[in-house]
């Protein structure tokens, strides 16, 4: 674990044991004592690396008896995948998070590697070439729009 930030070895934690289970459901304390670390450090990771892009859904209860709960999306059909990622898609989505998207509607087997690159290119900012980052990001989201709905209508 040397070399290694803390969020990366709670994040290869908690997909060691997506590995062993279809879901996992986690005591945000329980983990953070685990780990020796505050319990935002755990919310951080999960809202960082277990999103709808990436693959993953999340749910969960606060409070007295509260969990977190994380899925992984790659065990729905392909149509509930395009169909999560349309339904948790931002009004405003970033360079990266649009390029994790493609990276798992590619590795679903939803878009060829030629569709995908092509997708990464007319998405870049480059491409793009808006007045500011928050019209770049509802145009991005738009075009990604798009995207999924042509994968889920076949249009």
């Amino acid at each position: 674990m040397q070399g290694q930030n803390m969020s990366d070895v709670i994040e290869q934690y908690l997909k060691a044991m997506l590995q062993a289970e279809r879901q996992v459901e986690i005591s945000r304390a329980e983990v953070a004592d685990q780990f020796n670390c505050v319990p935002s450090q755990i919310n951080y990771v999960i809202k960082t690396r277990f999103t709808p892009e990436r693959g993953y859904v999340v749910k969960s209860k606060r409070g007295g008896g509260g969990y977190i709960r994380i899925h992984k999306v790659s065990q729905l059909s392909d149509q509930s995948l395009v169909c999560l990622m349309a339904q948790k898609l931002p009004e405003t989505l970033g360079d990266a998070a649009a390029q994790r998207m493609l990276q798992q509607l590619y590795e679903a087997g939803l878009v060829s590697r030629q569709t995908g690159t092509a997708m990464l290119n007319v998405l870049s900012p480059q491409v793009l070439a808006q007045p500011d980052a928050v019209s770049e990001g509802r145009l991005r989201a738009r075009l990604m729009r798009a995207l999924l709905d042509s994968l889920r209508y076949g249009r």
